[in-house]
């Protein structure tokens, strides 16, 4: 079943989607985009052949679903014209730029009764997808996600620009209420936080650090997961996969084996590392079959409403605790 599709925001991510959408032909017909930029609507207008809308209500007038890729500050408004409109969603990572605009698009989705699916990209990279069988209960979970400046996406703080997709990972994995909050961060370029750290507690004892950065001299997006007799690393920039497992020794050891002996009185214990092949896929291109599977074939949302207001109120937790540093 083809879906009538249009974009909302023809800019850097949604010219992305633009040409993602085209090619998922099986899915989608993309009907054309709305971008309020005379000049770049013309230009992509012309670089991808489809017709641009001169208002963002006519092309939701004539579409089955639409996909949100505007600037963070717009996304409550224009989803809210699509969805009062019955029409399905998909929201481009953060849900909105306040939480009470993200409660009240949960509202509007429950009562329109649509598809409503949040582009928390990070949820289908292969990398993560792999690491998720190896993952049993981590009680530490260390994040670093660093980018070089790049002025687009400083219209907010970094932690809803990079951080949320870490805080939105964690939730997936650690289903546990937060218990406590602690954060710190610095406007160095922009007017709002462009480095940030945070520590999250949960209420099962887990704790996770996270630290997000735009103004790094490298890119880096790695999360490391601790749990019992087990250590997982994702490598969700270069898509690699390590897990470090250990077990304990039966019999004689292998010449080439890595024991760690843990002292005369207990049993020595067996390193394995693993280092699985991960099957190269696009990620963006991923999570929009999943939008469509979810109308089209009634599938479970992988990344709903409610997973995008969750990470929405961690990382307003976390902006809240960096906030009273600048009070004191």
């Amino acid at each position: 079943m083809k879906l009538k599709i249009g974009v909302a925001g023809a800019g850097h991510l949604g010219k992305i989607h633009i040409r993602i959408i085209k090619e998922l032909n099986d899915c989608f017909d993309l009907v054309g985009f709305y971008d309020p930029n005379e000049s770049v609507a013309n230009e992509v207008s012309k670089e991808y052949g489809i017709p641009s809308f001169d208002t963002v209500e006519e092309l939701i007038e004539v579409v089955d679903c639409l996909d949100v890729v505007t600037a963070t500050l717009s996304h409550f408004s224009v989803a809210k014209i699509a969805i009062q409109s019955r029409k399905h969603v998909f929201i481009e990572k953060p849900l909105s730029e306040t939480i009470d605009e993200a409660y009240k698009l949960q509202s509007l989705v429950h009562e329109a009764d649509v598809v409503a699916q949040v582009g928390h990209v990070e949820r289908f990279n292969p990398a993560f997808i792999a690491a998720q069988r190896h993952l049993e209960r981590p009680m530490f979970i260390e994040t670093h996600r660093l980018a070089q400046f790049n002025p687009r996406g400083t219209d907010v703080p970094v932690v809803l620009d990079l951080m949320i997709h870490d805080i939105d990972i964690i939730l997936s994995i650690v289903k546990s209420g937060v218990k406590k909050v602690s954060a710190s961060g610095v406007s160095v370029i922009s007017e709002t936080h462009d480095i940030a750290n945070a520590r999250i507690e949960f209420d099962n004892g887990c704790v996770a650090n996270l630290t997000a950065s735009r103004i790094s001299l490298k890119n880096m997006r790695k999360t490391r997961f601790f749990q019992k007799d087990a250590y997982i690393s994702v490598d969700f920039l270069n898509k690699n996969l390590e897990v470090f497992k250990m077990e304990e020794l039966d019999g004689e050891a292998d010449p080439f084996d890595i024991i760690l002996d843990l002292g005369a009185d207990k049993a020595k214990k067996k390193i394995l590392i693993d280092k699985p092949d991960i099957f190269e896929t696009n990620a963006i291109k991923e999570e929009l079959i999943a939008f469509h599977n979810s109308i089209a074939k009634n599938a479970e949302i992988p990344v709903n409403v409610e997973d995008g207001l969750n990470a929405m109120l961690v990382a307003h937790q976390i902006l809240d605790e960096m906030s009273k540093i600048y009070l004191q």
